[in-house]
């Protein structure tokens, strides 16, 4: 099986030499980058496997860089950020980051973060039930809601008969709401479903995601219900 590539973007010297050898030795191969720039020329030429970006860089910010990977490529985006509270964050993931690590990071933390983003990057399926009903996966595995079409299968999304784009987190977020409508899912399970968090996590990262899915489907489609969760309308 081939090594996953990772493209790593980090202005520190000493960040970026550790932990280029520590994710080699668990078995990755590692293009580092010293500014935002360069990482974004290396993208273009290695089209790397995931992306692990830092906030702060000089030239093209970790922010910026996201946003230019994303407008050409689905590849999964990790974002590091020294300051866990920090507006970066939320800027971040409204710029298609798929998840991000607070600074200073465990290796180990680190490594399990990107594997849990690639295992879901490789199989974006969600449970579905096994009744036809409104809002049921019918012929051909498609799911309808209104003028929203998902294929189970085919892993496609229409609207109005119109393909929308959507990223594999994005897929696996609606998956989760459309094996459900009308069901409330809290932030912590769709954490665990979603980005496979075997423990709390931030749950920003949820209602960043949502938002998105929300511009691309129709900002009345999911639901908020205020202190419990989302739900998608059937």
């Amino acid at each position: 099986m081939a090594e996953t590539h990772v493209l790593f973007v980090e202005d520190d010297d000493v960040i970026r030499e550790a932990t280029q050898l520590a994710l080699e030795r668990d078995g990755f191969t590692v293009t580092a980058m010293p500014d935002g720039l360069s990482g974004l020329e290396a993208f273009r030429a290695d089209r790397p496997d995931i992306a692990l970006l830092d906030v702060m860089l000089p030239g093209l910010d970790g922010v910026s860089l996201c946003r230019r990977i994303r407008d050409e490529s689905t590849v999964p985006v990790i974002m590091l950020s020294a300051r866990a509270d920090s507006i970066d964050v939320v800027l971040g993931l409204e710029a298609g980051a798929d998840d991000y690590v607070t600074k200073p990071f465990d290796g180990a933390v680190l490594v399990a973060r990107i594997r849990a983003v690639l295992r879901r990057f490789g199989h974006a399926g969600g449970s579905q039930g096994d009744q036809d009903e409104p809002g049921q996966a019918g012929d051909g595995g498609v799911l309808t809601f209104g003028d929203l079409e998902v294929d189970t299968e085919g892993m496609e999304v229409r609207r109005a008969g119109r393909p929308v784009a959507l990223t594999p987190t994005e897929m696996r977020l609606l998956l989760e709401f459309s094996s459900a409508p009308g069901t409330v899912l809290s932030r912590d399970k769709l954490l665990e479903r979603v980005w496979d968090y075997g423990w709390g996590g931030d749950t920003r990262v949820v209602d960043v995601h949502v938002q998105r899915l929300r511009t691309k489907i129709g900002q009345d489609r999911i639901e908020t219900v205020r202190g419990f969760g989302y739900k998608l309308r059937a």
